[in-house]
């Protein structure tokens, strides 16, 4: 398609090419069910900063905070039936309350999704040189740093991107499907010969007490962070009425049932045993734990083979989170740009491809200001005793996923006024209470008892909001392009 749309001045992205499979990739890839299932699941038994938990009933958990995910992705289908724009969750929310909300919203959802892109360009240098190459294989690396690795991998993201949306998106699935394949088939192992199989997993009473399993639901749902994405990719969509809204329903039914079955894996591998999932020394990595030699207990067989191979899938499956994150960052900020929200240059576009250019070099510079904090600025977001590339990423990354929890707040809010026109209005009440339920809930876990620096997660993204609220009054900004050009709404 020409950079700009004739006579509207509206900049364009690359042609409608994107399949089903492409957008369910985006949003899976996003997600990361490999790495949350390797780090996470602890977080929904109990070990985190408030001391509570689900224990043994955390694949009960799982199962819960996907029917609040599922709600907030049924609002989000109805929308994406209506909307067929990059901005998705800024033009949504926009629907609902207001383009003022609506502008500040997108504002603090694409800097979340920015931050996180950038959390992902930290990790990964030092996932790669210090825990695998160095910890794991015993290599010494004189040449490449933790540092010149991000750089790598920030600079081989950008190139990705630029050649155009559908090999990002491939690249995604194919980085998704390794890593959760091999998995996948390790938990099952796990179940087959675990010392026991009970469905007391699946119990409620198993949970220590009722405040311990709603503890357990809300963490859980910021593991599905992400779901949402795939309508970002709306307008380079080939069907987008049709392939994005079940983009956005499949990933979450498909995510759902790969979490419950690693989680049941956890905690039937480790016996039963809440005390030894929530053991701080399996507690950080239970997946590496259970891939462990069997001679320390773990599922491994009898040479260090699996464990390796863990952490080499899990690798993949951050770089496709990565991809992912910068996909959805650059198309909002994008379209956020288009319609002169933030400055015209981010929504410039490459003739020759469509790509973003311009929010794709905002995006992707971020990570590079992230990655060279993480190695010159030892104090930003410090923790005693961890290697300052992964305190950095661990606050980032928190900060990421507690504002997409508070514009999924908003979006099931305005979705009373955004979708009163829709036939189903039970449904839009009960999901939009649900939906808007289970943000407080998540968005008061990640205050409730954090300690420093998460403490001030809140504050930033407070900050955050306040300095989009000023842009907003002092941009005026222009009608959004998905109620000017027509392929773009129903």
């Amino acid at each position: 398609m020409a950079a700009e749309t004739q006579g509207t001045g509206y900049e364009r992205l690359g042609g409608k090419r994107l399949t089903l499979a492409d957008v369910i990739a985006q949003s899976v890839g996003f997600i990361g069910p490999v790495f949350s299932a390797a780090f996470l699941i602890p977080l929904i038994a109990g070990f985190s900063a408030s001391g509570k938990g689900a224990g043994i009933a955390t694949p009960f958990a799982v199962i819960l905070g996907a029917i609040g995910v599922f709600a907030l992705g049924w609002i989000i289908a109805q929308y994406a039936k209506r909307v067929h724009a990059a901005g998705s969750l800024y033009d949504y929310v926009s629907m609902g309350l207001g383009d003022g909300v609506g502008a500040v919203a997108g504002w603090v959802y694409y800097g979340g999704t920015t931050v996180l892109a950038s959390a992902i360009a930290v990790l990964v240098g030092w996932f790669w040189h210090d825990a695998i190459l160095r910890d794991t294989f015993g290599i010494e690396d004189p040449l490449l740093n933790p540092l010149l690795w991000s750089l790598i991998f920030v600079g081989a993201r950008f190139v990705v991107l630029y050649l155009g949306i559908q090999i990002s998106t491939r690249v995604q699935l194919t980085l998704a499907l390794i890593s959760a394949a091999v998995v996948l088939a390790f938990s099952i192992n796990v179940i087959l010969n675990a010392p026991e199989n009970s469905v007391r997993a699946f119990n409620p009473a198993e949970a220590p007490d009722l405040s311990g399993l709603l503890f357990g639901v809300l963490y859980g749902v910021l593991i599905f962070v992400g779901f949402e994405t795939a309508a970002n990719l709306a307008e380079e969509t080939a069907n987008p009425k049709r392939s994005i809204p079940r983009a956005v329903l499949l990933s979450v039914a498909i995510v759902t049932a790969y979490y419950v079955i690693a989680a049941y894996s956890q905690i039937a591998g480790f016996g039963f045993q809440e005390e030894v999932l929530l053991d701080p020394a399996v507690a950080s990595a239970p997946l590496f734990a259970l891939g462990s030699p069997g001679a320390v207990g773990g599922y491994g067989g009898s040479s260090d083979f699996m464990l390796k191979l863990l952490e080499i899938v899990v690798l993949l499956d951050v770089m496709a989170v990565g991809l992912g994150c910068s996909t959805a960052s650059s198309r909002g900020v994008f379209a956020m740009a288009r319609d002169r929200r933030i400055p015209r240059p981010l929504a410039s576009v490459s003739r020759g491809r469509g790509t973003p250019i311009g929010s794709l070099l905002f995006v992707e510079g971020w990570s590079v200001l992230m990655v060279f904090a993480a190695e010159y600025w030892d104090g930003l977001f410090a923790l005693p005793e961890t290697p300052h590339q992964f305190a950095l990423f661990a606050w980032l990354s928190t900060f990421g996923g507690f504002v997409l929890m508070g514009v999924y707040g908003l979006m099931s809010l305005g979705a009373f006024r955004g979708l009163r026109d829709h036939a189903n209005q039970a449904g839009v009440w009960i999901t939009g209470l649900l939906g808007l339920a289970l943000s407080i809930g998540a968005v008061f876990g990640g205050i409730y008892k954090q300690t420093n620096p998460f403490s001030l997660v809140w504050l930033y993204a407070l900050i955050w909001a306040v300095l989009g609220i000023v842009v907003t009054f002092a941009v005026r900004g222009r009608e959004r392009a998905s109620e000017v050009l027509v392929d773009l709404r129903e």
